[in-house]
């Protein structure tokens, strides 16, 4: 049995070492001289380390600006999320209204459409409102999403009925129930609809780079990109963009990992 366990921790450590290995590399570029990575072979560790990597970013590639409009965007899109789609879902799963069932049928069976199918149309339709190279065309994608929607009418189904009876008889309108029995029950979940929301539009490239002509309106992930033509030898400066883009999202992951996997198994209950 020792023998036995020794293995799967050393599996398991090993397994470890490997994921981390690429995010460890990613930081030691970063903090090497230009041109030092190029060399064969290639240093694991800057036997000299700079952050003029970083300086270059923030001082000539304006890399702050671009930082800021990923967190501004992130935020409002997270929130649009947490406000749309937990009443949406709340309402799929606890209210009573005409075609509620077949609705959600129709919304399901969308899931299986590829976004990229949308992105034309939706394109066209945002040309014809004016909100091309908008912040708010941006946005449209975050005020509704079918999984988000059916996260959260997993997790509400799993709060009883009788609760929600009770209220009710006592005399609580739908309002009432939805903030004060059902959202402090959905915590979890709420959590981890956050983390997945902000990830999703902190590391959106696709529709951004479509919407957005501004160069001064770019998020990170496309300024970052338009750099990397510009120095497409330069692999410490990348690396350096790399990881500001990294370290917010690891950061809010590993802050809120507790709750995002009971999130994730609150809404696993009941189906």
């Amino acid at each position: 049995m020792r023998r036995h366990t020794l293995l799967v921790n050393a599996l398991l450590i090993l397994t470890a070492g490997l994921t981390l290995f690429p995010l460890v590399w990613m930081v030691s570029v970063s903090l090497m001289p230009a041109g030092t990575s190029a060399t064969y072979p290639p240093p694991l560790w800057p036997a000299h380390p700079t952050l003029a990597n970083y300086t270059e970013l923030w001082t000539h590639a304006g890399m702050a600006r671009h930082l800021l409009n990923s967190l501004g965007l992130a935020t409002v899109a997270t929130a649009l999320a947490l406000t749309l789609n937990v009443a949406a879902g709340y309402a799929f799963a606890k209210l009573e209204f005409p075609g509620r069932e077949a609705v959600a049928k129709a919304l399901l069976a969308a899931l299986v459409i590829p976004a990229q199918v949308a992105m034309l149309p939706l394109f066209l339709e945002l040309k014809a409102l004016g909100l091309v190279d908008t912040y708010a065309g941006v946005l449209v994608p975050s005020l509704a999403g079918i999984f988000s929607i059916f996260l959260v009418r997993q997790a509400a189904l799993a709060i009883p009925h009788e609760l929600i009876d009770a209220a009710r008889m006592d005399g609580a309108s739908e309002w009432t129930i939805f903030r004060r029995v059902a959202l402090p029950l959905m915590r979890p979940m709420l959590v981890t609809l956050g983390v997945f929301a902000f990830l999703g539009s902190w590391n959106d490239f696709f529709w951004p780079l479509i919407v957005l002509n501004d160069s001064d309106r770019y998020t990170l992930p496309v300024a970052l990109a338009a750099l990397s033509r510009e120095h497409v030898q330069d692999n410490e400066l990348m690396m350096a963009g790399s990881v500001v883009t990294l370290v917010p999202v690891l950061a809010l992951f590993l802050a809120l990992q507790r709750h995002y996997l009971a999130g994730l198994m609150a809404g696993a209950v009941k189906g």
